[in-house]
């Protein structure tokens, strides 16, 4: 499926101040209890249909770890898609269709994603997208901002290194208090 319309997004869960998880890892703070009454409302079926557009997934060692756990008690989040993860570890795979890569990033991005698939989620982690950012692989960000302030963690822009100027695309407020931003990275 070689497309022109190749898109690499970086999508990120994080709290008002940045973090995408607690120092522990933990990420109980999810769940949220707010209620935002102007927001949208999504159901499953619209879930859905969005995840259908996403053709693989991209995610660091410990993301992918992070993912093994919580699947023990909610089932496996990115389904039949093909899932790349990125080590030098030996990590256990019990799937299909997931890939374990060691190796350079613009290989991967050039060589592998873009001859085989149209729109590429990066889901994880800090490391990996300060990576992509740098090497100037990723096309845009998605940033699911839930409504708590953690004030300590693991922040998802940790120390890029550089300026990247932005566009924004889009802004969405859900009824959960949650807003997500979509910008486009300019290249």
């Amino acid at each position: 499926m070689t497309t022109d319309l190749f898109k690499v997004t970086i999508h990120m869960v994080s709290s008002l101040d940045g973090y995408i998880s607690k120092k522990d890892n933990s990420v109980s703070w999810f769940e949220t209890a707010d209620n935002y009454d102007k927001g949208v409302i999504v159901t499953e079926q619209d879930t859905a249909e969005f995840l259908k557009i996403i053709d693989c997934y991209v995610m660091g060692s410990r993301t992918y770890e992070h993912a093994l756990e919580l699947s023990k008690s909610y089932g496996w989040a990115y389904g039949d898609v093909p899932t790349i993860v990125l080590t030098h570890r030996k990590l256990p795979v019990d799937r299909r269709n997931i890939e374990i890569y060691s190796g350079d990033l613009n290989k991967l991005v050039n060589e592998r994603l873009k001859p085989n698939y149209k729109n590429v989620w990066l889901v994880g982690g800090a490391k990996l997208t300060k990576d992509f950012i740098r090497l100037n692989l990723a096309d845009e960000i998605r940033q699911s901002i839930l409504p708590v302030i953690l004030g300590d963690g693991i922040p998802f822009f940790d120390q890029i290194g550089q300026e990247q100027a932005l566009h924004l695309k889009d802004v969405t407020a859900y009824k959960s208090g949650m807003v997500e931003l979509c910008y486009e990275l300019r290249k």
